[in-house]
């Protein structure tokens, strides 16, 4: 991704790192930190959803704050002792995700099709509820702001599928 971003017009204006948002830490504070498309997921422990959230504290100034964009996990679509949920079937390719409800974790098989061929993708993402992500951000000094349904700030509901979430920090 980084090789991707210097061969745009602009990019060396923009400073980017490597690095594990859990950990990674740069120099000054902000108003905004963020995390779009459920990247939060990607850190596959509950302790490492944590450390995200008191890292991105730590780079926020007073009154800053943290947004996260992330899916509402979507167990009310599974039958009783069923763990596989087709996500997606087109002619480009197809998905589907195999949820662990003990452990939070879920394993994504994507598919695509390319030139008559099958590209193979696979994600293993820990989802973590609306809830449960207020509190990490009250272990990181963050107390939930806003939540809305969509970028748009459509009311959230029990029947939302994602979320917009923003922590201040006091």
């Amino acid at each position: 991704m980084l090789g991707r971003l210097r061969e745009k017009p602009g990019a060396e204006r923009v400073e980017a790192l490597r690095g594990d948002m859990a950990s990674t830490r740069v120099n000054g504070t902000f108003a905004v930190v963020y995390l779009v498309f459920n990247t939060i997921f990607n850190l596959t422990t509950q302790d490492g959803q944590v450390a995200c959230f008191q890292n991105a504290a730590a780079h926020l100034r007073p009154g800053g704050r943290f947004v996260i964009e992330a899916r509402v996990p979507e167990l009310q679509r599974l039958p009783p002792g069923q763990t596989v949920l087709p996500w997606r079937a087109d002619p480009g390719g197809f998905s589907y995700y195999v949820y662990d409800v003990v452990t939070q974790r879920l394993s994504g098989q994507h598919y695509h099709l390319h030139g008559g061929g099958l590209q193979a993708s696979p994600t293993e993402m820990r989802y973590a509820w609306p809830a449960e992500l207020d509190l990490m951000a009250r272990i990181a000094g963050l107390a939930l702001e806003h939540r809305w349904g969509d970028w748009r700030r459509a009311p959230f509901t029990a029947l939302s599928p994602a979320h917009v979430s923003v922590y201040r920090k006091s």
